[in-house]
Parts: C-alpha cells; sequence; structure tokens
C-alpha cells in the first residue's frame, strides 16, 4: 500500500479491505494502548487527507504482509507515518476492536471475522 499525504482515510481504508475483506482499520487523533480500544469521540472523519492527520511526512511503500500480528500493524502506522490507528474485526452486521487478540495475525484475525459472519448469517 502506498501512503502519501494526497490519500484520504478513505482510500486507504478501502485498500486494506480488499486485502483483508473482514477487517477494517480506523484512524485516531491519539494513541491507543496495548489491549486497549479507542473511542468514537476522536476518531478522524475518513474524508480527511493523510496529509492533514499524520505527525510524520514520510511517502512509501507501507508493508501489510498476513502472518504480521495486528499490533505489529498498528505500531508500525505509527512508526513510520505517525498515524493511530485500530485495526477492527466485522461480527455479523458489527465492528469490534481487536483490543484482546491484538497479538493474532491479520489473517487469524480476518479468517476468525469470516466464521463469525458467515455462522450468524446462516443463523437467520
Amino acid at each position: 500500500m502506498i501512503i502519501t499525504d494526497l490519500k484520504t482515510i478513505k482510500e486507504i481504508q478501502q485498500e486494506f479491505n480488499k486485502k483483508f475483506p473482514f477487517l477494517k482499520i480506523e484512524f485516531y487523533k491519539e494513541a491507543h494502548s496495548a489491549k486497549e480500544g479507542s473511542p468514537n469521540s476522536i476518531k478522524w472523519d475518513s474524508e480527511n487527507t493523510i496529509e492533514a492527520i499524520r505527525k510524520i511526512h514520510t511517502s512509501g511503500n507501507f508493508s501489510i504482509q498476513q502472518d504480521q500480528k495486528t499490533s505489529t500493524l498498528e505500531a508500525n502506522f505509527v512508526e513510520e507515518y505517525g498515524l493511530n490507528v485500530q485495526v477492527f474485526y466485522k461480527s455479523g452486521d458489527l465492528w469490534l476492536q481487536t483490543m484482546a487478540t491484538d497479538e493474532w495475525t491479520l489473517k487469524q484475525q480476518n479468517d476468525r471475522a469470516e466464521s463469525f459472519t458467515k455462522f450468524q448469517e446462516n443463523k437467520i
């Protein structure tokens, strides 16, 4: 994924979601601690450009791998671009923060979310 000042949050979210269809990332004005969530009140609007919200203005290819831990992804966004993000997983119609499972890989998160969502769809 290429990170530049001209991209919007929404564009980055869409690129991430293409790779992990049962996960999403949200961008926040403040960092969160390990095993903690982030309140909606400090979430950036998805129409903001990356330039408007980040603290480190470097451009580049941001590597996201399936075997990467969720906590590592979140830390890398902060370290490389000064962006505070939180990963969410889909559970039916809900999006839940990955607080308790930040040590899981993105693939594990996505697979679990897919299972939850399909199970709930089949219950209806």
